[in-house]
């Protein structure tokens, strides 16, 4: 973890706390995530393979003795003012991660009082590193703390997932915020999507770093494409369940079910659900590469996984194949592939550690001698997962 980071954060926070409260909070920090491979497979009930990285939201909090809810975003200079009893959608959207956790803590029927929460981060916003999951999972972690509920793990990430498919209105699966709060260092999560059982895989390579480039742009197909992918997916499964009802998801699907039910009807599903197919066992063989330590392997699928994203599942773009045809033939770059639900925002690279600098400085050159846009560049560690600092 990025320590000095954290500590300045964690000032910050709490300077604006004490101004504009008068009061000594609790201070809760929450992850980021990156996905290492596993790509569109969490809503196929397959697996995925993020882990915590050391950027952050660091929430701090205090009690107050009536039902009032007082909010400010540091980052954005911006309060806002609710209640227990009124729980509603905000015009300015960064509440409603805080008030919908609030909702699935009253709804779950949780003893809750009013309460002042302020908060900063330093996740970069619309690079696909789950900020809004970070302080959906700080703001529930903060006030189980702060009213002692007694809330496990789990039902943390549940609750951060649920305001976000309920209250904010993104239908999103669970693995941002199961990262968030099951971080380990040197450790990525190996999640089965089915059931939420977990493996921690080794990832502790020093002369490693993780490097992601952000493209900087955002195209409109994003959310459109998205739900597309999903029908896509289910009407594959529809086609081999009508032959093997006992096929519940493209996770118990093979290769030849997809070739004898699927490919003879639609080519574009068969090419999704055969991206989706080969990907889960992807992983599998990746989190096997780790525990032998073999890095090169691994990111050998890295390369494979984007092939797959770009050509099949074809939720990749101009900017980011770009990126990451600028490293496939670099010696210091093992793996690089998109990253996110597609169409912008990072790649992730596994870079060597002496050799960080010299790719950055070629890949962001070249890059906008292509594009025109300036990439924005993050080295990320593997972290800890969500936790209280102090109070």
């Amino acid at each position: 973890m990025n320590t000095t980071a954290v500590t300045s954060l964690q000032d910050s926070v709490y300077e604006k706390f004490q101004a504009l409260f008068n009061d000594t909070p609790l201070i809760v920090r929450s992850p980021g995530r990156v996905n290492l491979i596993g790509e569109h497979t969490d809503y196929n009930n397959g697996l995925v393979l993020p882990a915590a990285i050391d950027k952050n939201i660091i929430v701090a909090v205090g009690k107050r003795n009536d039902g009032a809810i007082r909010l400010h975003a540091l980052d954005q200079d911006q309060s806002y003012s609710s209640t227990l009893a009124t729980i509603e959608r905000s015009p300015l959207l960064w509440p409603d991660y805080i008030l919908g956790v609030v909702q699935q803590l009253q709804q779950r029927e949780y003893p809750l009082h009013g309460f002042n929460l302020v908060f900063g981060g330093d996740i970069p916003q619309g690079a696909g590193l789950s900020s809004s999951a970070a302080l959906e999972c700080a703001t529930a972690f903060a006030l189980n703390e702060l009213f002692a509920l007694g809330i496990q793990r789990l039902d943390i990430a549940l609750i951060g997932q649920a305001a976000e498919n309920e209250f904010v209105g993104v239908k999103c699966g669970l693995m941002d915020q199961f990262a968030s709060v099951f971080g380990q260092e040197q450790r990525l999560i190996k999640l089965d999507c089915a059931d939420f059982s977990y493996e921690y895989i080794p990832f502790n390579n020093p002369d490693l770093r993780i490097v992601l480039f952000d493209t900087q742009v955002k195209h409109s197909l994003a959310s459109s494409a998205y739900n597309e992918r999903r029908e896509q997916c289910e009407y594959g499964l529809s086609l081999i369940q009508q032959h093997h009802p006992e096929v519940k998801s493209l996770r118990d699907a093979t290769l030849a079910q997809l070739d004898q039910y699927v490919k003879p009807v639609d080519r574009v599903v068969y090419n999704r659900c055969y991206y989706v197919v080969t990907e889960i066992q992807r992983l599998q063989d990746g989190c096997e590469d780790l525990k032998q330590n073999d890095f090169e392997s691994f990111g050998r699928r890295m390369f494979e996984t984007h092939d797959g994203l770009q050509h099949l599942y074809e939720v990749s773009c101009d900017e980011l194949d770009i990126l990451v045809d600028l490293v496939r033939d670099n010696p210091a770059v093992l793996g690089a592939r998109m990253m996110g639900g597609g169409f912008g925002g990072c790649t992730i690279n596994l870079v060597s550690a002496d050799r960080v600098e010299e790719v950055i400085a070629a890949v962001t050159n070249a890059y906008t001698a292509k594009t025109g846009y300036a990439a924005h560049v993050y080295v990320a560690n593997i972290s800890a997962g969500t936790s209280v600092i102090t109070g």
